[in-house]
Parts: structure tokens; sequence; C-alpha cells
């Protein structure tokens, strides 16, 4: 159902928070606030100034950039809400011991299908029927028993999620191999997950994560009782990773743990009765944390042992206040990196780098756009196909900092209004807008950028706002 653009958009009165847009309320860079210089254009992305690149220029424009949105209760009960509301969020703890055979089979064939495009290999020759059928044939699905009993661990390392249980890498436009059609999305070092089931060649399991189920290399997964795996990071004190990604150090006393990626949001524990004098992995600890991070042993259990976080990587002793200086701060740490579909090249994609930017302040949301666009845990401003150019414009007059554009397939960060357009910072493999010669630009930006959204198009004729599909904003509830 369309929401109305009359009065506030108030959620209903169960609801914790409200996500919609207030148009009775002036956009929080009132008209008033002084306009930083904008410093030098630049070439190629239309309008583009050299400050635009900046966080501190957009929350300068901003009459409270430090003003609290939401504090730790209210994320808590937001939290909540999306645990118990949305389907696209699993509560590991709510699983049964045993998962039925049919059960365990329908979520691997929800998954796991082949794409119907031709497909194609990493060198761009046409994949053969063998491909396909040694994919399909490692899912094992007649080995699965009539009841599967689960078994629960903890992520080691960053690894990919998957849609078959194959590192062969799909692609469904000849010589365009930066979208890997098998690749679904990653989980993070210390992310517990419930294993259902394993592949034919013993490589690969299929597991069932807070945010998705899909497959990932078994290597990358130890093995513990459901408490210990379950119980990991539930108490502080903590480290979490605010930099868009941060390293543990080198070592190799302990190579399970060296130069291990920690991307944005992931929260760890820290040993902070460490003593001192004591040496980790062969380094003194006095300019480092000492974290407490899950490795797998050679036979597949779990085991917990300690590694060392730098103090110059980027990261708090706890999730960031939620305020729009450190919205743009966060999703500006991002700027420039590639674009990786399904968290592909260690980066990730347009939703999963909403994901990390609000996870860096402890708010859970869905993986994918689809998901996050219609979460029955969030209110959100709805699109009919119908609606006019009035009403999508006076929606994105009314965009503030954070607030997330949907279009289909793709997701854009509201960060600020200039000169009567509005922009957006968003993780993008392409882009297009008319040039000066009246041709529209087909622009491959292939990474975090900043655009405005206005001249943003999605063909000659249809731009990005005619198919606006939902916005959602985090905010508290507007009182009733």
């Amino acid at each position: 159902m369309t929401a109305s653009l009359t009065s506030s958009w108030r959620s209903p009165a169960r609801h914790v928070l409200g996500l919609l847009l207030a148009v009775a309320s002036l956009p929080t860079w009132a008209a008033d606030t002084p306009a930083p210089d904008p410093g030098a254009p630049l070439p190629y992305v239309v309008g583009l100034h050299e400050a635009y690149l900046t966080p501190q220029y957009w929350a300068a424009r901003l009459p409270s950039p430090d003003a609290l949105l939401l504090d730790a209760a209210q994320i808590a009960a937001q939290n909540a809400r999306m645990r118990a509301d949305d389907a696209s969020i699993h509560d590991l703890r709510a699983l049964p011991a045993q998962l039925p055979r049919a059960q365990v089979r329908a979520t691997i064939q929800a998954l796991s299908n082949w794409p119907t495009k031709p497909s194609f290999g990493q060198d761009g020759q046409p994949l053969d029927a063998r491909q396909r059928a040694q994919a399909t044939a490692n899912l094992a699905l007649d080995a699965i028993p009539a009841q599967r009993p689960l078994r629960y661990g903890l992520v080691t390392h960053r690894a990919a999620l998957r849609a078959f249980p194959t590192a062969l890498r799909v692609f469904t436009t000849q010589g365009d191999t930066d979208i890997d059609r098998m690749q679904e999305s990653a989980l993070f070092p210390g992310d517990a997950v419930a294993v259902l089931h394993e592949s034919a060649d013993g490589q690969w399991v299929f597991v069932t994560s807070e945010r998705y189920s899909a497959w990932m290399e078994k290597r990358y997964v130890g093995i513990g009782d459901a408490a210990t795996v379950l119980g990991y990071g539930q108490r502080g004190p903590y480290r979490v990773i605010t930099g868009a990604t941060a390293f543990t150090a080198y070592t190799p006393d302990e190579p399970r743990v060296s130069r291990l990626q920690l991307d944005m949001g992931v929260r760890l524990p820290v040993l902070a009765d460490w003593p001192q004098a004591t040496p980790v992995n062969g380094q003194q600890a006095h300019a480092a944390y000492v974290l407490q991070l899950p490795v797998r042993n050679e036979d597949g259990s779990l085991a917990l042992v300690p590694a060392l976080l730098p103090r110059a990587q980027d990261s708090a002793a706890d999730y960031l206040p939620l305020t729009p200086r450190h919205l743009l701060t966060q999703a500006f740490k991002f700027l420039g990196e590639r674009y990786g579909w399904g968290h592909d090249y260690g980066t990730r994609d347009c939703s999963g780098f909403v994901s990390e930017i609000y996870r860096s302040f402890g708010v859970l949301v869905p993986r994918n756009t689809s998901a996050q666009a219609v979460s029955p845990a969030l209110d959100r401003i709805a699109f009919d196909p119908k609606d006019g150019k009035a009403r999508r414009a006076q929606a994105v007059n009314q965009l503030q900092v954070g607030d997330l554009v949907y279009i289909p397939g793709h997701v854009m960060v509201a960060i600020g209004h200039v000169d009567g357009r509005t922009w957006v910072i968003h993780d993008t493999a392409g882009g297009s807008w008319f040039g000066a010669d009246g041709t529209r630009v087909q622009a491959h930006l292939n990474g975090v950028s900043v655009t405005p959204l206005e001249p943003m198009m999605a063909s000659d004729t249809v731009s990005y706002i005619d198919r606006i599909t939902n916005i959602q904003r985090l905010r508290a509830k507007t009182p009733e």
C-alpha cells in the first residue's frame, strides 16, 4: 500500500521507530544554513565540485549535525523488531536441534538455481553442460538425511557466500566479468552460522547466518557447541571496526589470524585482562588491542585465540552514536572503493554498502535491496508505478542525511541538497546522464561515487526518480 504524503507519514502506534519522511518539518539542511565553499568544479560527473567529495562539506550545511537520531535503547528495540518481523533475518537461537530433509532441501533449492540466460566463464567462453552438471551434482541433495542435526560454527575469515558449492565464476554477459552470478554475499570473522548440509566433495557447507543462507567454503568455519558459538562476543569489552576495513597485525606465529581483514561494523571481543608483559603471537601488546578471534583447527573444530588489532587501525570501543555527521563520515570512508557484486573483490555492492554503514551504529538491516526496501520491520514511503512526477519530486526535495532511496536493484544514500539538486553517495556499477550535447553519457562509475540524483537516467526516457520504489528513513517514532 502506498503511504500518503499528507500530515507527517506517521508509523502505526505499535511501531518503535518511524522511518517515513516528515513532510511537515524542514529538512535537516535548512535553507538559512550558510553554504560552505564548494571548491573547484570537477570534470565528468555532472555538477560535481571538489568539496562535494568530503563529508565535512555536507556536515557543515546542517544546523544540528551532531543531533542523536536514535539512542542505544531505540536501536536495540528496532533490531528486536527486525529479528521478530522480517523473514529475511534468521534467529539462530530459535532453530530446532534437527531439521527435516524436506526443509533443508527446499532451503537449498530456493537459492541454488542456475542462471536461465546463456552463461560464460572467466575467459568469455560459453560454459558447457559438464561444468553445470558438476556444480549441480556437488549439491548432494540426495545425501540429506531424513533428519539433519544442526551444527554451529563461527566464521574465521572473510568468506564468500555462493549460490552453488563451487568457485566457478559464471557470467551472463560475455566479456563482463564484474557480476559473478554465483556470488551472493559474504560473511565476516566472528559471524555465527548454523550448518545445514555439506557438499559432495566435502569442501563446502550450506549455512544459515543471521541475514543469509548460502554455500561457503568449509575451511572458513570452525564448528563448536551452540553455547560457545551463540555466546561469542555477547559480552564486552569490544572493538568495533569503524574504518571501511581494518587488519589484524601480521604474525608468522599464528597465521590463521595474521593480516585478517575486518570490515566496517564488525564487533569483536577484547581480552582486556591480557597481561601487558606477555607477548601475543610474538609481539608485545601495548600498541594494540588484544582481540579474541575464532579459528578452525585441523579437525574442523572451533578454537578461540588472541590476536592483535593495532591501535592505528580505525576502531572504537563500541558502536558509534547515530548522528548525521557520523552517517556522512562512515559513508565517505568507502568513497572510491571498487564495486563488488555480492561482496566480491573483498569489497561490497550497493546494499552491502548501506548495511555496513548502519552496522557501524549497531543497526541491523537486511542484506539485499529487495528485502531492505520492503521489510515489514521498517516503515516506508512506497511509490506505485502510477505515481506522478510531482509526488516523487516532493519526496526527493525533502530527503535528509542518511535516507535510503530505492530503485529496482539499487539503493542510494542521501547526503544533501545544493543549488536545486539532491546529492547521493552510492556504490554503483554504472549510471548515466545527459551530456552537454544532449546525448546520454554511459558512466562506468563502478565504485562508491557521489552524484546528483535528478540528472541520473535509467534510459533515454526514464530517470532514476521515475523509478523510485521506496524511501526509508531511520528516525525515532513521531509522537501521536
